[in-house]
Formats: structure tokens, C-alpha cells, sequence
């Protein structure tokens, strides 16, 4: 019904049939059909379907639809309207970019034909191979840094003001006033980059200044990394990390295969298995794999990749780092010869060797390499603390331009009054405190170190001091669930053959099937009888499941890309030829290197009940039985698993049977369609799935020679193709995928990270919802979000059927509208149409929702969903994740946090803030996020309290002599102010705290406060406001009222007045004393007690050593601070904040 719903009210039904007609009714079976979001995009500018609250108005009622407001009909306007509409807008942005594109002139990509070690013959210029990390040049560096600063009001505001001295007419006072602490917080911030940027400029030098061996015509030279060119034959050592992108032309490995190290590239600790051009390795040995003495003897061996006229095809330069196209071609052969060349045969740059000497031919370098195509420069994150003072210091300019024109206005606007104004907004500047980015600078570095240094959540780093406050505002809570909540260890659990099933208490028995199984083969091996007359028809049945058994066991250990190292032995030589001598082949020396966790727990599954992985390479596999026999297959095909396909496959053949077997596993969506029919597999995988392991399906095919061949010229030749080859070759596969004989459905346990369970418990009732974004199957994440109790046991759970129409999306979410208090679940496929049609009201329904998972999503998806959260509701997000894949959704969100697990440190390096294990999260939010949002909070608007203060004073100076615009302080009492008399006092706010650690993690439900702002916003300012004004106008009254001769006497006691009362309302704001403010306090006022000495320019020595001076300053700093104090009593009293209530 959903399906006949006409969902486009603007146009006529009999057009929208036509539409539809047209669209399935297109010429011939090859014709390509219109995309149908090519076709659904018409209808974008409609307004939304407002959803209904019933499934039957939706399926009765189509006339609902047509009762929709009609889409507003645009008309195109011209001229000046247009002009004034809008148009003036986009024509500055059409010249701005092009104005860009004129300057950048970005070169097309393009595909290249790549010669030997003839870079000269190259059809166009290919950029230098040389790593530029720098954000400035030297002529760049001032003016960039400068712009950085001054972009932010608060800077800028200072510059007009500083400079604004320079005018005879406009200045007041000195100009070290205004450009001391301007220079200051210039000087600090320039050195600071300046620092950053050469230590940028000496890990740049030193990985340009690399030097690699180059082949060529006259034998080995040396050349820096930054010097290699497209074309040139570059030799990589072991353990030495690959200069640019490379095709993989040789290798001292007998095998003609490496492994490298990827975890700089995409993050992952797997080695990954990398194959040589066959062509080229068959050539005869070169040089760099004899010893360093033997090169110059074996130089015509070391020329034999010059002696050939070879060139490589390489597609244009791309982000995809998984993906490789290209060909090899030998023109001097006859005929010639056509090798394809795919990921396999690349080494790309920032990997490391880490088997063998390899030599490879350079196809692409510098920016065109994939690791530098794929750094993208993260976005700088602002915390929201830092917006919302802005918005204050914003509130304060307004402020002060109102007081100045109030001041003005009651001088009488005599004389020039423009210039009166100018000077009230000189006077009245320090309302805005230059000292405020400062203080917050230095605190988010304080907040940092006690991080790194706390040591209940150990290893963690700080790598974005900008944003510490943002922990303590959380709303949301995105995290990853493979290596996140789990801790990536994959352990077999059980093994199902549809009529039986082994779980981990009966591994014995599979065992013993196995032992059974391969010694009845070794004898029927070594017996003259035929293998099917041996048998003796009594125990048919035990024999068949045996027999069942061990298949199973047989095409685990044989479907996989597992690869046994063994390490050399201690004092080995290192030569090539001598490389097995030196190697120990037992089995507590072999390890597993795969680029999945998963197939080395099955390996080593086989390994553990009888068949064991001995040996492996391109061409050969060998197993070893219970009984030390070695079974040796050789590898014909190899298809490796991809997140398209959700399946891997191996052709092999049994060296002593010549027989040949389809092995191919994989997820149960996709294995469902290929394996024979039978009426188990579906209730067995998600039987699993509900017990959270994760199930592969595992099937086999028996191929006859011929079937082989036919299939091996049809793929080599689809393999050759430039053009659509995945298609291709992918067509050419799926005719050997079908009725494969389903042999097994294996599961294996992901376990749970050490104190998940806990901490999602604290984190739920400090507040925070928590989302769980996988890429596992929706059965999987079910079970692990039930497991880890991010859904509760009893809590409803609203699985999102699959929909791929706007009216099942409809449909859907109606059904989903209508439920309360359950979570949601659903897949990365519904959740991309649900956000095509009805994106806000999917995040509305989705936000009401205890927990969210969304499952099968991709890292696009995950990176989505975090933009989504922060435009729609415009709350606090942080993503968590530990792998290359959330590296996006980590960026993307306002505060990431990555944690070093077996996937690597991508996600790791790529974060704001980097944990060792899961559970340290909730401290790090719980305790660490809120008390620095709250520090933070106390110290901006103390230090704008400063300001305001001080300004008060000067408004109320101004105001008594006649509106006269003359400053009270000049000269070292203002900078002195803002500097070495308060800023000790001030700054120790940092260490404040209002309940203890241990009571903050007891307790979580303190957080929730925090994401109301209430600790700073503009109810807490104006009280501060109000505080200053008080204090202001008490401190400079008091001060006019009780000087008898003297004005400098108003100075004397106003200001020292002034010291104590901001010495004592840091007191007066203090929650929990340390000691390090103790001795703040009283630097602060020995130095100003000590600079009383030297002050003769401002103050009378002899006035300020009188009783007269002491009991005036103390009169007035007790009127100004004690009512203070008395409140915050009675308020303590009346309305306890809430951590008041939890301290004794």
C-alpha cells in the first residue's frame, strides 16, 4: 500500500505514472535505469510529510497528503531585486572562488604511465617527495599568527585600544599600559608557535633527509627521500620505513612475497602480506641481496630490471588506501607480456618493511602519496565555555560604550564631545580584561598536566589543551563497540554442523573426531586397497559425522590470509639464502600475523584440536596433522574478504589427490544466497548472535580441472581490464558462488573490556545517553548492548525494520512514534533513507530514546550521525573509539576521546583526549570534566570581576570631578594590578574543588548540573556585575569621604583598599583550600607591600606607614567584603547547592 502512495502533491497523478512508467519500462535489458534518487530528488523541495499518529490514516486516507501546504512556487526575480534579495551574496562568493582557484590552480589528476628507472621519460611534472607539516613559511609566519590572534574580539578589541595611544589627543596615561600586557600575551603566544612550528620544521628535515638506495645504470646510490622521483627503483630495508607510493617489483624473500607494518597508515597492528610482480621477480638474483662487499662483483646482476623494457599503468592518484588499479606491461618479450597489479602489489608511503629487502618502483610522490592525500587538517574545536564568553566580553563592550556615552551625554556634549568619548572608552577599557584568555590559557594547561597526572586513569594524554572544559558539558556519548566495549580477543566458542553442536566443553570430542579422521586417511594412504572399500559399513554413522567434522576443522585451517612467522634465531648471519637455517620452526616460536583478529582465533582454534598451520606462502600451504603428517595444498586463488562482499574464499588443490576445492566463508547475509538451501542456518546464526558471538558461515565447492581452467583464463582476463575491473572480476567470482555445500557455522566471543558494565552505569546517571555506532551485525550489537547493560535487561527494544522507500520509512516510524521509554536499534541502511526523507524527525524520536545502536554503519555514517546530534539539538557530544574507523567520528564530534587498543593508535593520535582502557572514561568526564568546567567558570568571571571593578571605580572618580575623562591609576599600579598583586590569588582557582574525587564518582548525579550551564551564564554574571559595582562604588566613596588634604591620599587608600578586597574575595570564592593558594595569597601581598618602597611617583611613603592610612584601608575593605560574606552564609543555609548536601 505504502508503495501507491503518491508522494509528490505538486504535479498530477497521471504525470507522476508517466514518471514511473517511464522509469521501469527503459529500453532493452542493458539499459541503465534512471538512479531512483535521481528521481526522488524532484520532489526535495517539498515540505516534510508531517507524520501521523495512526497506520491506518496513513493506509485509508491518501487524501492527507493532498491536504498538504503546497510547495511554494519560487519565482525567479531579476535585476536590482535580485540584487538586494540575495544576489549581491552570491556574486562575492562565485569571485571568491574563483579567485581561489585562479591562485591555488590545483592540477588535475590524472593516470600515468610509469618506465623503470627512466623517471626522464615522464609525460608531465609530478610534485617533489617531500613531507611539508608546516603551517607557515617565513614570510607567512608573523602575518599568519597575527591574523590567528586577532580574529577573536577580545584581541582585536586590545589592538584598536593600544593603538589608539599613538593619538596625542586620545592618550591617557602611559603606553606601556596598554601595550605591555598586549606584548605580553603576543610574545607568549608567537613564541609558543614559533617553537611548535620548527619542531614541525625538524621532523619534517629529518624524514626529507632520509637516505634510500636508488638503482641505477651505474649500480646503488644514495639519495634523500625528498630527491626520489615517479620512475625511480628505490631499495627499502627491513624495518625502514617506504618514502612514497611504490608498486612492489622485488624481494629477498624466496616466497616473492613481505610483510609490512601499516599501523602510521591506517592504524591497524596487523602485518599485512604484500605479493611482488611475478614478472619481475622471476628475474635472475640482484645485488642488494648479497652482502655490502659482493656489490660491485655482482653489478650486472644488480642492472637486470634496466635490461628489460617494462613500464607500469597506474591509476590517477586516490584517497582509497584499500583500492589499487593497474598494470604491468614488458614490451621486450614475445609476446609481450600483461600482468595485473592490484592493493597487493603496493607499498605505500609511511609503511614500514617488516620482512625482507624490497625494491619497488616510485609511481607516486609527495601530495599525490595516499597517507598525505588522506591527512586532512582537523578542524580547530572551540569549547563552549569559550563561546559563552565571548558572548559576555560582547556584553561587556556594550557595556562600556554605554557608560561612555552616559558619560558624555552628562558632561553636556561641551566641546568636542566625539573626543570625550573617545577617551571615557580609553578609561573605561579594563572592562574588558586583556588577562582573561590568559588566565584561561594557563588554567586549561593546569587542567591538562593534573590529567596526564592523575594516577587512577594512567597513560592518558592530553593532545587538545584547548577544550578540557567541554568534558564537564556532555550530553551525548558516542562510542564504538568492537576493541571499545569489547577488548578485540576473539575466543572460539562453539562450532555447529546443523545437526550437531560443540560448544567449549566438548572441544575434546572434536579433537578426537580429528585424530580419528586423519589416521584413517594415513592409512588409507599406505594401504594397497581402494580408499572406499576399506571402509566397513558397521560404523557408517559415527564415520560420517567424523568425517564431518574434520572437513569442517580442514576448510577453517585452509579459507584464510593467516600467515605462521617464525622469528630468527639469537646471532643468526641475516642472509637471504641462510634465512631458514636460522630460524626456529617450533611451534612456541610460530605466531599469527593476519590483518583479522578474528581468522587468527580460528587458526588458532585448528591449531588447538589438531590440524596445525605450519607453513604458508603465495604458491603452497601446508598443515600438520595429529600425527605429524604434513598436508600440503597448493594455493591457486586467493579472494580476500571485503566490506562489500562480507566474504573471503581460497582455491587450493591437495597436492597428494590433485584435488580442487572452493573454499569460501563469510558473514550469514552474504553466505545465505551461495550455500545449498537448508532450513538451519538462519535460527543457529542468530541463536549465536544472541549469545554475542560473532558467526561466520563456512561452505565449500569441489571443482574438476576443467571448471578450473575455464575460470582462471576468465578472471586473469577481467583481472587485465583498466576499465570497471571490480565489476568485472567480481561477475567472474560469483559464477563459482553457488550451491556450495554448507560445511559449518563457527562463533567466536569478543569479550567485554574490564569495568564496562560499571562505568556505562556511572554514565548514565551522571546524565549522559549513550549510542553505540558499529559495524556489526544487528544481532551482534544487540546482544553486546544487552551484555554490557547499555540496555537493561528489561528495557523494550524497537528493532528498526529495513526500509529503502520513503513510505516504509513513513510507516516505520510511525510504529517506532507510538512506543515509550525503549531503545532503539537499527541498521545503517534504514537509518541513510530515514535521514533522506525525515532527518529531524528521526533525531527528535531518536533523542527521547534510554540508548540508540546503530548497527552495519560505516565510518561516513558515524562521522553523520555526531553532525546530526550537534545541529539538531545542540548539546555537547563526545565519540569514543579506538580504531582507523572512527577516526571521523572522532573529529567530527565536540570532543573526541581514542583509546590505544589492537587496532592501532589511529583513533588514538587522531583524539582530543587518549585513554588506555574504557573504564577510565568515567573519571575523566566525572571528576576531571567537571571540575575543570567549573574552575574555568570561577576564573573567567572573577577575572572580568577585576575588571569591572577597577572601571567602577573610574567611572565613579569621573563622575564626582565634574564627568572629567582623567584616569585614576596610571603608570605600574595598573599594570601591577592586572599582574604580580592579583594574578598569584586569581590563578590559584585552578586548584579549587567543591567535593573530592572519591565523592564525585560516588555520586555522578552531580554532572547532570553541570549541562544547565548554570555555573556561568548571564544570571551568575549579572550577579557578579552587581558585586563589582558594589565593591567599586564602596572602595572609591569611601576612599573621597575619608581623605582630609591630600588627592593622592584618595589614590593611597583606594587602591590598597582595592589589593586586599580582591585578596580576600578569592578567599571569599575558595570551596576547598590548597596549600600552593595559601602562598599565593601572601606572595601577592608581600609584593605589594614590598613595592610600596618604590611607589613615591604614586603614593605618599610617609601617609602609608601612619595608623591614619591602616584604619581607613581597613574600614573600607571590611564595608566592601564583610556583607559579602554574610550572604554567602545565609545562602549556604537557606539554598544548599547540591554538593553541599554530600560534604560533612
Amino acid at each position: 500500500m505504502a508503495d501507491r502512495i503518491p508522494l509528490y502533491p505538486v504535479r498530477s497523478a497521471a504525470a507522476a505514472n508517466r514518471k514511473r512508467a517511464a522509469y521501469y519500462s527503459a529500453a532493452g535489458p542493458g539499459a541503465e535505469r534512471p538512479s531512483r534518487y535521481q528521481m526522488e530528488d524532484e520532489s526535495a523541495h517539498l515540505d516534510e510529510m508531517p507524520l501521523m499518529m495512526s497506520e491506518e490514516g496513513f493506509e485509508n486516507d491518501e487524501s492527507d497528503y493532498h491536504s498538504l501546504p503546497r510547495a511554494r512556487i519560487t519565482q525567479r526575480t531579476h535585476g536590482l531585486e535580485w540584487f538586494v534579495c540575495g544576489g549581491w551574496k552570491f556574486l562575492c562568493t562565485s569571485c571568491c572562488d574563483w579567485l581561489i582557484n585562479v591562485c591555488q590552480r590545483k592540477r588535475e589528476l590524472r593516470a600515468r604511465t610509469v618506465w623503470l628507472g627512466h623517471p626522464e621519460k615522464c609525460e608531465e611534472k609530478h610534485p617533489r617527495n617531500s613531507i611539508k607539516n608546516q603551517k607557515y613559511n617565513v614570510f607567512t609566519f608573523i602575518p599568519g599568527v597575527l591574523y590567528e590572534q586577532f580574529k577573536f574580539f577580545l584581541n582585536l578589541y586590545f589592538l584598536v585600544v593600544s593603538c589608539s595611544q599613538f593619538v596625542p589627543a586620545l592618550k591617557i596615561g602611559y603606553l606601556y599600559t596598554y601595550w605591555a600586557p598586549l606584548g605580553f600575551v603576543l610574545a607568549v603566544t608567537i613564541t609558543r608557535e614559533a617553537i611548535d612550528e620548527f619542531r614541525r620544521f625538524q621532523r619534517d628535515k629529518e624524514v626529507n633527509s632520509q637516505l634510500y638506495s636508488k638503482l641505477t645504470v651505474r649500480g646503488k646510490v644514495q639519495v634523500k627521500s625528498s630527491d626520489i622521483q615517479v620512475g625511480d627503483l628505490i631499495i627499502v630495508e627491513k624495518n625502514q620505513r617506504v618514502p612514497s607510493d611504490m608498486v612492489f617489483l622485488r624481494t629477498s624473500e624466496k616466497a616473492g612475497s613481505c610483510f609490512i607494518r601499516t599501523d602510521q597508515l591506517d592504524g591497524e597492528t596487523d602485518w599485512k602480506l604484500k605479493v611482488a610482480v611475478s614478472c619481475t621477480q622471476r628475474l635472475p638474483a640482484l645485488g642488494f641481496m648479497m652482502s655490502a662487499h659482493k656489490v660491485e662483483e655482482n653489478l650486472p646482476s644488480l642492472l637486470d630490471l634496466f635490461s628489460i623494457n617494462a613500464y607500469v599503468h597506474a591509476q590517477k592518484p586516490l584517497l582509497d588506501i584499500h583500492s589499487f588499479e593497474g598494470t604491468f606491461t614488458r614490451e621486450d618479450s614475445d609476446p609481450p607480456i600483461h600482468e595485473s597489479l592490484s592493493i597487493e602489489n603496493t607499498l605505500w608511503a609511511s609503511t614500514i618493511v617488516a620482512s625482507g629487502t624490497v625494491i619497488g618502483v616510485v609511481i607516486y610522490t609527495g601530495k599525490e602519496t595516499r597517507s598525505v592525500m588522506n591527512t586532512s587538517n582537523p578542524k580547530n574545536k572551540v569549547g563552549l565555555l569559550d563561546l559563552e564568553l565571548n558572548q559576555l566580553t560582547k556584553a561587556l563592550f556594550l557595556a562600556l560604550v554605554a557608560l561612555s556615552v552616559v558619560m558624555v551625554t552628562l558632561q553636556g556634549f561641551v566641546g568636542p564631545w566625539y573626543r570625550s568619548l573617545f577617551r571615557f572608552l580609553l578609561l573605561f577599557s579594563y572592562i574588558i580584561p586583556i588577562s582573561l584568555r590568559v588566565n584561561l590559557d594557563m588554567g586549561k594547561a593546569a587542567y591538562g598536566w593534573l590529567i596526564m597526572a592523575d594516577g587512577s586513569i594512567p597513560g592518558t594524554v592530553v593532545r587538545t589543551s584547548t577544550i578540557p572544559e567541554e568534558l564537564g558539558r556532555l550530553v551525548y556519548l558516542l562510542t564504538d563497540k568492537t576493541g571499545t566495549l569489547t577488548q578485540n580477543e576473539m575466543v572460539f566458542k562453539r562450532l555447529h554442523l546443523g545437526t550437531v553442536s560443540y560448544g567449549a566443553d566438548t572441544m575434546d570430542e572434536i579433537q578426537r573426531h580429528v585424530r580419528e579422521c586423519c589416521s584413517q586417511l594415513h592409512s588409507q594412504d599406505t594401504s594397497s586397497t581402494p580408499p572406499r572399500k576399506a571402509q566397513s559399513s558397521a560404523p557408517k554413522v559415527r564415520k560420517s559425522v567424523s568425517s564431518r567434522v574434520h572437513e569442517a576443522v580442514k576448510a577453517i585451517a585452509l579459507c584464510h590470509n593467516v600467515t605462521p612467522v617464525y622469528e630468527p634465531r639469537a646471532g643468526g648471519t641475516g642472509d637471504a639464502e641462510h634465512a631458514e637455517v636460522d630460524q626456529d620452526f617450533s611451534d612456541e616460536n610460530r605466531t599469527y600475523q593476519a590483518a583479522s583478529p578474528d581468522e587468527v582465533a580460528l587458526v588458532q582454534w585448528t591449531e588447538s584440536v589438531g590440524l596445525t598451520l605450519v607453513n604458508r606462502d603465495l604458491t603452497s600451504m601446508q598443515l600438520r596433522t595429529p600425527s605429524g603428517q604434513i598436508l600440503t595444498y597448493s594455493v591457486l586463488q586467493t579472494f580476500p574478504f571485503t566490506s562489500e562482499g562480507k566474504r573471503m574464499g581460497v582455491i587450493v588443490r591437495d597436492e597428494s589427490t590433485a584435488e580442487i576445492t572452493f573454499y569460501m566463508k563469510g558473514a550469514d547475509v552474504a553466505m545465505s544466497a551461495i550455500v545449498q538451501y537448508n532450513d538451519w542456518l538462519e535460527e543457529e546464526c542468530g541463536n549465536m548472535a544472541r549469545e554475542g558471538l560473532r558467526t561466520l558461515v563456512v561452505a565449500k565447492r569441489t571443482l574438476t580441472e576443467e571448471q578450473y581452467q575455464d575460470f582462471e583464463s576468465r578472471h586473469a582476463q577481467a583481472r587485465l581490464s583498466v576499465h570497471d575491473r571490480a565489476l568485472k572480476v567480481a561477475a567472474v567470482l560469483e559464477s563459482l558462488e553457488r550451491d556450495m555445500q554448507l560445511l559449518c557455522v563457527t562463533g567466536v566471543e569478543d569479550r567485554l573490556q574490564e569495568h564496562v558494565r560499571p562505568t556505562l552505569e556511572t554514565l548514565r546517571n551522571a546524565g549522559i545517553k549513550i549510542w553505540m555506532l558499529t559495524g556489526d551485525k544487528l544481532e551482534t550489537a544487540t546482544c553486546i548492548a544487552k551484555s554490557s547493560h547499555l540496555v537493561s535487561r528489561t528495557q523494550d527494544i524497537h528493532v528498526f525494520r529495513p526500509v529503502t522507500s520513503r513510505g516504509e520509512a513513513h510507516l516505520e516510524l510511525n510504529a517506532f512514534r507510538r512506543k515509550h521509554d525503549c531503545a532503539l536499534v537499527i541498521s545503517g541502511d534504514s537509518l541513510e533513507v530515514c535521514l533522506r526523507y525525515y532527518e529531524h524527525e528521526l533525531v527528535e524520536l531518536a533523542c527521547q530514546c534510554p540508548a540508540v545502536v546503530c548497527c552495519r554503519c560505516s565510518p561516513t555514517q558515524k562521522a553523520r550521525i555526531v553532525q546530526l546530534l550537534r545541529q539538531h539539538t545542540h548539546r555537547r557530544t563526545c565519540a569514543i573509539g579506538d580504531g582507523g574507523n572512527d577516526v571521523s567520528m572522532i573529529q567530527a564530534a565536540d570532543c573526541g576521546i581514542g583509546i590505544e587498543g589492537k587496532e592501532g593508535k589511529a583513533a588514538s593520535l587522531a583524539a582530543d583526549f587518549s585513554i588506555r582502557r574504557f573504564e577510565h572514561v568515567g573519571r575523566l568526564l566525572v571528576v576531571h570534566g567537571r571540575s575543570s568546567y567549573k574552575r574555568s567558570a570561577a576564573l573567567g568571571q572573577f577575572v572580568m570581576h577585576r575588571g569591572l571593578v577597577i572601571s567602577t571605580m573610574q567611572a565613579v572618580f569621573s563622575s564626582v570631578f565634574y564627568f572629567a575623562s582623567v584616569p585614576l591609576y596610571q603608570g605600574f599600579l595598573m599594570v601591577g594590578y592586572a599582574t604580580v598583586y592579583t594574578m598569584f590569588p586569581v590563578f590559584s582557582l585552578v586548584l579549587d574543588q567543591d567535593v573530592k574525587p572519591e565523592m564525585a564518582m560516588l555520586y555522578p548525579e552531580l554532572y547532570k548540573d553541570l549541562t544547565k550551564g548554570r555555573s556561568l551564564s548571564f544570571k551568575t554574571f549579572l550577579i557578579w556585575v552587581l558585586i563589582s559595582v558594589y565593591q567599586g562604588g564602596i572602595l572609591m566613596y569611601g576612599a573621597l569621604v575619608l581623605f582630609e588634604s591630600e588627592f593622592v591620599h584618595v589614590v593611597a587608600i583606594s587602591f590598597t583598599a582595592l589589593v586586599l578586597t580582591e585578596l580576600l574575595m578569592v578567599a571569599l570564592t575558595v570551596r576547598t583550600w590548597h596549600w600552593l593558594m595559601v602562598v599565593a595569597e601572601f606572595l601577592s601581598l608581600g609584593c605589594y607591600v614590598a613595592s610600596l618602597a618604590f611607589l613615591n611617583e604614586y603614593f605618599d611613603v610617609a601617609f602609608i606607614t601612619t595608623m591614619t592610612f591602616l584604619w581607613k584601608v581597613s574600614a573600607i575593605t571590611v564595608v566592601s567584603c564583610l556583607p559579602l560574606y554574610v550572604l554567602k552564609h545565609l545562602k549556604r543555609k537557606l539554598s544548599p547547592p547540591s554538593y553541599s548536601k554530600l560534604t560533612p
